[in-house]
């Protein structure tokens, strides 16, 4: 994926902030240095290179022109000595801070070695005579056709995988170069592949199983005919669009933030905050996905090694597409370029990688007075940034959402490919379903898990579970249709770990209760599920232990700079226990504290023949709202719209 994109450039900032992501130039001195100072040896692959965020009061005092020191943080893997480290850079001072050495861990995925990009590797891998053989059993005699799909292979406690980096090499053959071939999966092949020595290390068979007949392809060129019925849709905006943007910080309405961007989390959310009374008043100190899982649900052959930490095995930040107008985004758009680096640490600029506009978003608020005839509405208006990534099969849209009424919203659209694999003929699964004929689309699921570094009105907040309950029935409700809201307090990490209740209609609460609004409650910013659901999974299954992050939608920690990550720093072939289950039994105290809220929430993907071959966008996320933040609606002074007309020849107007 980085290979189509290492367009060579610089990434400038005119208006410098100690948040700013790394630029090209920074990317390349931290590189430099740990090639030319740190004696790890020569055959060194650059897992991470990222910026070491400043301590929260040098950030939250910065003021423009303040000088402010250049850290990076830098994992690499000598994969000839099978070593992994990581360092602290300073590129100020073009020096190693520390490094270390770590024991019993795997970095994220890197194929390849200092001379070999991705597809040289696969090329490589199709060329092994052990997978010449097989291929030749099912009839398979052109091994260019070959697509290998390298999966995280998870762990199982097989010994003879201990201390290796491996992947698990899924296959399937395309009938020509460019056509789909997901529609034709090689089942039964599992293949083992050695990373650190670029090889095959084993070949599973697990049976022939004939190739698919049907074609499943999708693109345009492959399309006889399209509708013809579809009239334009434009979306101007005369006088451009509303926000300002100033280096990485964003500006629009009332709203105040900074875009980031890293490769294990993507898309990076910082200082967002909203302007009320001529002051901004601070809501969370930094957001961005934290973790994500895709665990599948069929038992057969290896598809039971299916559960890719797609951030943390993958990193979907290196995943990203360069968005196009009019196809990933419409409107007045601003894209942001994002550095990142390649495996052997040189800076590479992704163009496009973030896109930001403004969306109508219908009614904002409306009355009409009946008896005075009066009616005022408003149109809501949203700021969007997103970027997309691809993984493999699927695509993910990952979607930021401010209104003007001070709501957040964060997305998910899921599409792209369904997994597929083959089944002999007149085979029904049991785990899955048929798309096609011979082709099985296994059930599995989706897990996402948001960091939210809550800050709202000061770092000092405190977490309540807030349900909907039914009054009993007593003298003060005779009629039994008195119904209130009862708040817990979230006191401890013993306590930290809740699921949702739609029947109580649940929510979280982040609140200050050193900052009082108009009524003299305590300011809150609540967190509101969207779809949801809980693990299929067996208790005592392999990914239950290394995804315990599944297993609570809403978790509650106290800040702790090294606690960045659901699943912990280096879930690859990582057996699990990690992460936040292993934090929070310190059960450390949260209240009045500077808190971390953890937000997880899961799509359940029981696959449909309408999936096939490519999926209508299916969407996820949850809510953040004020909740006694503001005195009053925020959005009153937001004008009337002015644009009364419309410039079709239709009568919809009159």
């Amino acid at each position: 994926m980085l290979s189509d994109k290492k367009l060579q450039g610089k990434i400038l900032n005119s208006y410098p902030h100690p948040l700013d992501p790394l630029t090209f130039e920074e990317i390349n001195i931290a590189s430099k240095i740990v090639k030319t100072k740190s004696n790890l040896g020569k055959e060194l692959l650059f897992e991470t290179i990222m910026l070491i965020e400043p301590l929260k009061e040098i950030v939250l005092s910065y003021k423009s022109g303040d000088h402010f020191s250049r850290d990076a943080f830098v994992v690499v893997l000598n994969y000839k000595k099978e070593k992994m480290y990581e360092l602290n850079i300073s590129i100020d001072q073009e020096k190693i801070l520390n490094c270390k050495e770590i024991l019993n861990a795997q970095p994220a995925f890197m194929f390849g070695d200092i001379d070999m990009d991705f597809n040289q590797w696969e090329a490589k891998m199709k060329e092994d005579p052990k997978l010449i053989e097989v291929l030749n059993k099912r009839g398979i005699t052109d091994p260019s056709l070959l697509m290998i799909d390298p999966w995280p292979i998870a762990n199982f406690g097989n010994s003879e995988e201990e201390g290796k980096r491996l992947a698990l090499g899924r296959c399937w053959i395309r009938r020509e170069p460019e056509d789909n071939a997901y529609a034709r999966p090689v089942e039964g092949l599992s293949i083992i592949l050695d990373l650190n020595k670029n090889k095959i290390l084993e070949i599973q068979d697990f049976g022939i199983v004939e190739i698919p007949p049907d074609d499943a392809n999708y693109s345009t060129k492959y399309q006889k005919e399209f509708r013809t019925d579809l009239k334009p849709i434009e979306i101007t905006q005369p006088e451009g669009p509303s926000f300002i943007v100033k280096g990485n910080k964003v500006s629009w309405q009332k709203w105040s933030l900074r875009i980031g961007y890293t490769k294990r989390e993507g898309l990076v959310i910082h200082t967002v905050g909203y302007e009320d009374s001529g002051k901004v008043r601070p809501i969370i100190y930094r957001a961005a996905l934290s973790e994500m899982i895709v665990p599948y649900g069929d038992p057969t052959n290896d598809h039971y090694k299916k559960q890719v930490f797609d951030a943390g095995e993958v990193g979907i930040g290196k995943c990203v597409n360069s968005l196009e107008l009019g196809c990933d985004c419409l409107g007045e758009i601003k894209y942001f370029d994002v550095a990142l680096f390649d495996n052997i640490g040189e800076a590479i600029s992704l163009k496009n990688a973030i896109c930001m506009h403004e969306e109508d978003y219908g009614i904002l608020w409306k009355h009409t007075d009946t008896r005075t005839g009066e009616s005022e509405t408003r149109r809501s208006r949203r700021l969007v940034i997103s970027s997309i990534v691809t993984v493999g099969n699927y695509e993910y849209g990952f979607f930021w959402y401010f209104y003007q009424d001070g709501g957040i919203d964060y997305e998910v659209k899921l599409t792209g490919i369904v997994n597929s694999s083959a089944v002999p003929k007149g085979v029904k699964p049991k785990n899955g379903t048929l798309v096609a004929p011979q082709v099985v689309a296994h059930n599995h699921q989706h897990f996402f898990n948001v960091r939210l570094d809550m800050m709202v009105d000061g770092i000092q907040n405190s977490v309540y579970e807030v349900d909907t309950v039914r009054d009993p029935i007593s003298k003060e409700n005779q009629h039994g249709n008195a119904f209130s809201s009862k708040k817990t307090l979230i006191e401890n990490e013993k306590n930290g770990t809740r699921v949702i209740d739609p029947f109580a209609a649940r929510y979280w609460t982040v609140t200050n209760h050193s900052s009082k609004n108009y009524m003299g409650e305590p300011v809150s910013y609540k967190i509101s599920p969207g779809e949801n659901i809980l693990p299929f999974f067996s208790k005592d299954s392999v990914v239950m232990k290394r995804a315990g992050f599944m297993n609570g939608h809403l978790w509650v920690t106290p800040f702790n700079k090294d606690e960045m990550y659901a699943a912990g720093l280096y879930p690859q072939q990582h057996s699990g226990g990690d992460g936040l289950p292993k934090w929070m039994t310190a059960n450390r105290d949260l209240r009045d504290k500077d808190l971390v809220v953890w937000y997880t929430f899961g799509h359940n993907h029981i696959p449909r023949l309408e999936d096939w071959p490519v999926m209508p966008v299916a969407y996820t996320g949850f809510s953040i709202r004020p909740s006694g933040f503001f005195d009053k609606n925020p959005a009153l002074d937001v004008p009337p719209s002015t644009n009364d007309s419309c410039n079709s020849k239709c009568n919809c107007c009159n």
